[in-house]
């Protein structure tokens, strides 16, 4: 059952006289429960909540906490019905998407319990002393990583599940040992206060702190505001628009103690098409990108957004085809009229600049939310020129842009902001398809891709979701996989410590047995 009021905790509150609904935009009409704002006081006792936990949480060994995502895993299971009903009518995907996604959730899950049973990822280091060492002895040290404490997600529009209140920063960060303030989104409230509703049944079954989980609604941008300024925040994590989470960013670094802000902000992720591939499969690409382009509305982080070759003959025949194929397409429903005025707004701007043409037809249509979708094209000279053409459309859109020869297609790459993916279109003898091209395009991106598309990021060890900014604040890290748990987590040095006061991982007797670096031996 769907309360509309806030989780605090273990506690459901609705202290606050600001409330809202969310959105059925296949409908075009508001949902009928309504949700009430987080009030000064929830916060202030969520944030509080998740400090006093964290004292407890991260002491909890790695096998509790492994024990408490699998629950969350299992609780999600039992409620699915009831999410994929309230996600439809929240959002305007499908059933498939909401299964798809939810399946995603709960992997993601699962192999943060199964990292924790493992336990390489605190990177236990040993080195023993060296007494006798001249012209200095050499002390004992130990060194491990360590929850950075409570952190505050921030709930993403176009992913209700695997990027919101259960998925990559909450898994993520509970695994760590950190507790989670979750900052619900707006669009998907209701589904939002199921998933809590998992996660606190969770939290009590596998006996977690109270607080280790907090779930706070907002209508605006207040909440987040209020949130981001708690000194009993640690952390923060977003995915989102670069306008929000270089807000973000910016409102954490003026705090009295700044806190590191994890925030994946999207990307227009550049396409390269190389001769010897168009020859052979000009067709093949037009399809298969029409459907990159448009799935999901376009509403992808990964969305290619820019797509850059050579003049030719070959390519002019690429983008007839991508045109007619994209004009086939039936629009889908985008996720909240909000979002569907911010793509059409942006499609505006790109329709008054001079330099840049439609090549789509113009579509009238009455239905509301229900984008169209659009191929435009510049030249690489007047790309370059114009920075505005690399700000990302939210939506089914791409850009064409025709380069003269390699050099000017190496010098449009050097132009580009990070990016999250770079995909290379190519056959491995292509034209022009050099190691400069690659290593430029290394620079600038957090995952190159070879003859597939951007859409669709597995979530493994080795996948990076991230990049140079503004694709992220911090480059080094990734949103997706395990390795995201880093993200949490600190290192922290014992020296010549007493083996009582030692965490059981630094401890002589290795009571975990745990795989350990042990004066540079893994052991």
């Amino acid at each position: 059952m769907i309360t509309g009021k806030n989780y605090i905790g273990e506690d459901l509150s609705s202290e606050s006289l600001v409330n809202f609904q969310t959105f059925n935009p296949v409908l075009n009409a508001k949902n009928k429960i309504t949700f009430f704002e987080a009030s000064d006081s929830e916060i202030q006792k969520a944030t509080k909540l998740a400090s006093d936990a964290f004292k407890i949480f991260k002491q909890v060994s790695a096998n509790k906490r492994s024990e408490f995502l699998i629950q969350i895993s299992e609780e999600l299971k039992l409620i699915s019905e009831e999410i994929t009903n309230i996600y439809c009518s929240e959002t305007g995907l499908t059933e498939g998407r909401c299964l798809g996604e939810l399946g995603r959730t709960i992997n993601q899950l699962v192999s943060f319990a199964e990292l924790l049973k493992e336990g390489k990822y605190q990177e236990v280091s040993i080195d023993n002393p060296i007494p006798n060492r001249k012209p200095l002895p050499k002390p004992d040290l130990r060194k491990m990583l360590m929850p950075i404490g409570p952190v505050v997600v921030f709930g993403a529009s176009n992913f209700p599940l695997a990027y919101s209140t259960a998925g990559g920063d909450t898994a993520s960060a509970l695994a760590a040992g950190c507790p989670v303030i979750l900052k619900s989104h707006p669009m998907h409230a209701g589904t939002g206060e199921l998933v809590s509703s998992a996660i606190i049944r969770a939290a009590t079954k596998t006996n977690m702190p109270n607080g280790v989980f907090s779930n706070l609604n907002s209508k605006g941008i207040e909440v987040g505001v209020k949130l981001v300024n708690s000194p009993c925040v640690k952390a923060v994590g977003f995915t989102g628009s670069l306008k929000g989470g270089r807000a973000i960013y910016d409102l954490a670094s003026k705090r009295r103690n700044p806190i590191p802000v994890f925030a994946e902000m999207g990307s227009v992720n550049p396409v390269l098409i190389f001769p010897k591939k168009l020859g052979k499969e000009y067709a093949e690409l037009a399809k298969q990108y029409a459907k990159s382009i448009t799935v999901g509305s376009g509403q992808f982080c990964t969305n290619p957004g820019i797509i850059i070759s050579f003049q030719s003959d070959n390519f002019d025949l690429f983008i007839k085809k991508l045109v007619e194929e994209i004009e086939q397409i039936s629009p889908s429903c985008m996720l909240h009229p909000n979002i569907y005025n911010a793509y059409n707004l942006g499609l505006e701007k790109i329709k008054q600049n001079s330099n840049v043409s439609e090549l789509t037809r113009e579509i009238n249509t009455s239905d509301k939310n229900f984008p169209k979708h659009v191929i435009s094209h510049v030249s690489a000279e007047k790309f370059m020129e114009d920075k505005s053409l690399q700000h990302e459309v939210f939506g089914p859109c791409s850009l064409i842009v025709t380069c003269q020869d390699d050099k000017e297609m190496y010098a449009v790459i050097e132009s580009l902001e990070g990016q999250l993916t770079g995909t290379v279109l190519a056959e491995n003898n292509d034209t022009f398809l050099t190691q400069e091209i690659i290593d430029a395009l290394e620079l600038k991106v957090g995952r190159i891709i070879f003859n597939g598309v951007p859409t669709g990021v597995e979530v493994c060890e080795s996948m990076t979701h991230g990049g140079p900014y503004p694709a992220s604040t911090d480059s080094r890290f990734t949103a997706v996989g395990i390795n995201s748990i880093k993200r949490w987590l600190r290192p922290v040095s014992y020296q010549d410590s007493p083996q009582s006061l030692l965490p059981d991982e630094l401890k002589n007797e290795n009571p975990l047995n745990i795989k350990r670096n042990i004066n540079g031996i893994i052991i």
